[in-house]
């Protein structure tokens, strides 16, 4: 175990130099706040999203601002070699490695910690022991959610979003001087074709946005759930993208797919787990949001244009609108059969027309009488920047 974990940690070597990753400022400093309180800290979201990266750099800014390299401990827990160790087994091996004292404090890195059995449970025993602070890091929503109750009050999710639109032109390297405003349409077009998944913004290889949808589709849902048929599950996806941005039934797929309606719901479940769909509901009482069907979105527009071409720049605009305002806890409005895309929790009223989109009549009789605190009509990336700073 211990040439693992020298391979895992090569800033114990004495020849440590400064990782070099590409900053992700808001979400990095969000982690940063959270290094001196005692919660455990899960970092969730989409495979390939950058949450080892994140680590890495909260590894970085660690050993160059707090504390020595050999009280900070990173491992990758879908290591098949590691999978009969529990946590303490392997933070034992670790402090004995390095002569640590049981009462001396360490940070803990715990990559993917849901292929640990028991992990909620072994990380309460540490939380509770002390002399540490835990990151953790899970590609399955649902493991994270279910399994917590032995870490009520003791833990916080955060969740790593795709690249919005300013880290993309970071990412490519792009900078745009306020006498070059109008390069902006340009390259928000190109971002909107593109999508977030950082990998794929540096390398543009569409092999590997197909690998990773394939990765989560066959490793994380049919491997998990022993299913029998992936191609249906295939197929189901390819629907929800062409839904994305729109409300759809649950009974309607299953008819397309031969399928019963529990295993479409199942089905849908599982995309949601995987952090591959986002799901809104309708705003009104609990008998509407229940009973109403909800609208779907993409977690990437990158992934969505994968499946259906960057045909209907629109909806890709309004599945990035919901993305930025995610946080807000958005639901969509729906009275006399008309339709605004979003009213968020902080009663913010928001309608996506990209560019010169308008509404219509009975969509902005709606939109004025409405009763809302704020209300914002957003046709570009300026537009949703000036609404997140209100």
């Amino acid at each position: 175990m211990e040439q693992i974990l020298y391979q895992y940690n090569q800033h114990w070597e004495n020849n440590f130099s400064k990782n070099k990753y590409f900053k992700r400022p808001f979400i990095f400093n969000e982690l940063v706040e959270q290094i001196n309180n005692k919660q455990v800290i899960f970092i969730s979201g989409l495979r390939r999203i950058g949450k080892t990266s994140l680590m890495k750099m909260l590894i970085n800014f660690l050993i160059e601002n707090i504390t020595s390299a050999n009280k900070v401990f990173y491992v990758s827990l879908d290591n098949y070699l590691l999978q009969n160790n529990s946590l303490p087994e392997i933070i034992k091996k670790y402090r004995q490695i390095h002569n640590l004292k049981h009462n001396e404090f360490i940070y803990l890195f715990f990559d993917e910690i849901t292929y640990i059995k028991d992990y909620e449970i072994q990380l309460k025993n540490l939380y509770d022991f002390g002399y540490c602070k835990i990151f953790a890091s899970s590609s399955n929503a649902s493991l994270l959610k279910n399994k917590k109750a032995f870490l009520t009050g003791r833990n916080r999710i955060i969740e790593v979003l795709p690249l919005d639109y300013k880290e993309y032109l970071h990412f490519k390297n792009i900078i745009i001087k306020k006498s070059d405003d109008h390069l902006h349409e340009k390259y928000f077009l190109d971002f909107l074709k593109t999508g977030g998944i950082p990998e794929y913004v540096l390398t543009n290889d569409i092999a590997y946005l197909q690998e990773l949808v394939d990765d989560i589709i066959f490793k994380d849902i049919v491997a998990q759930h022993k299913l029998r048929n992936p191609k249906i599950l295939k197929d189901f996806f390819l629907l929800l993208m062409e839904r994305s941005g729109k409300q759809f039934s649950i009974n309607k797929m299953a008819s397309i797919l031969k399928i019963s309606t529990e295993t479409a719901k199942r089905y849908l479940e599982y995309f949601a787990e995987t952090y591959l769909i986002y799901l809104t509901e309708r705003h009104g009482k609990t008998n509407e949001r229940i009973l109403s069907p909800k609208k779907i979105y993409s977690s990437d527009i990158g992934i969505k244009n994968l499946f259906t071409g960057f045909r209907d720049i629109g909806a890709v605009f309004e599945n990035y609108i919901f993305l930025k305002i995610k946080h807000l806890k958005p639901k969509y409005l729906y009275e006399n059969q008309t339709e605004i895309d979003f009213i968020t929790e902080n009663k913010k009223l928001i309608e996506v027309k990209f560019k010169n989109a308008e509404l219509n009549k009975k969509q902005q009789i709606l939109f004025n009488n409405f009763n809302a605190k704020n209300k914002y009509i957003i046709k570009n990336n300026e537009d949703i920047e000036n609404l997140l700073k209100n």
